[in-house]
């Protein structure tokens, strides 16, 4: 009998520490999501070109190149569409020749200031090798409040619409993403058409 005493005390011991690996087994694994998606704040920019800046018609209004900025906060709802508020700041060429709305009392170039909102749908997801689709088509559209600087050159605002596709890729670091969309602008009041190429970078929270 003294011979199985240590065989007992073992196996008494035993019987805890295999309950406890077997509680510590049941516990469910803690997961993350592959793609963060919720609030989001991200920034636009590259070159902006106007096809024809606001004037009359019988004035010149040439070409314009120049560049364009944009900052956007917003929320996802689903996988699939986002909605935002933006403001955006462009600065184009337009040389001596160009006057504006100012009756020829001022020339050159001029600047922009848009607040708005926007839209984004995705239309198209791309999975990676392991079935993450990180690779989005868009869509991307949205209106604003048009400022233009200097006054004198173009002393009334205007409304600005937008739309373009783009392509985004979510990184495997969660909350960033990276793409780039070709966006086309119109003035509506003063006709003017114009297009953007832009870089973006988006995290969300």
């Amino acid at each position: 009998m003294k011979a199985l005493t240590p065989f007992v005390v073992c196996a008494a011991l035993a019987i805890p520490a295999l309950a406890n690996a077997q509680a510590a087994g049941d516990r469910p694994a803690e997961t993350f999501e592959e793609i963060e998606r919720g609030l989001y704040f991200s920034v636009l920019g590259g070159p902006y070109f106007v096809v024809n800046p606001p004037a009359p018609a019988d004035t010149p209004r040439p070409f314009s190149p120049g560049q364009i900025a944009q900052v956007e906060v917003g929320v996802d709802i689903g996988q699939r569409l986002s909605v935002g508020a933006f403001v955006m700041v462009a600065s184009n060429r337009a040389g001596s020749e160009y006057v504006g709305n100012s009756g020829g009392a001022a020339s050159g170039d001029f600047s922009m200031l848009v607040p708005g909102a926007l839209a984004r749908l995705q239309l198209v997801g791309l999975a990676d090798v392991q079935g993450v689709q990180r690779t989005w088509i868009y869509l991307r559209g949205g209106a604003g409040y048009a400022l233009f600087r200097p006054k004198q050159l173009l002393p009334e605002s205007d409304i600005l619409v937008f739309a373009g596709p783009g392509v985004e890729y979510y990184t495997r670091l969660r909350h960033f993403s990276v793409g780039i969309e070709v966006t086309g602008t119109f003035l509506v009041q003063s006709q003017s058409i114009g297009f953007a190429v832009m870089p973006n970078l988006r995290y969300a929270f």
